[in-house]
């Protein structure tokens, strides 16, 4: 059994629908459809290592620059 979702659009959002059937020749539904299962896929994804960082990326000035390539620097680790 399929439900029917009303949505109101601004003009811009209109146009952009309307752009994107002609481009795609899918009809309003498929495109909303689409764009359901886009904004679901997004929604699971766990921000990346740069991201969650943040604004701290960038702000330590000593240390070693090769500490993610030089395995020396791992000596000890996990001991």
């Amino acid at each position: 059994m399929k439900t029917y979702v009303h949505a109101r659009l601004t003009e811009e959002e209109r146009t952009i629908l309307n752009k994107l059937k002609r481009a795609t020749g899918k009809s309003e539904s498929e495109l909303v459809r689409h764009g359901l299962s886009l904004v679901f896929k997004e929604f699971g994804k766990k921000p990346s290592a740069l991201a969650a960082a943040g604004r701290s990326v960038g702000k330590f000035k000593k240390g070693p620059k090769d500490l993610a390539t030089n395995k020396k620097h791992l000596d000890g680790f996990g001991e």
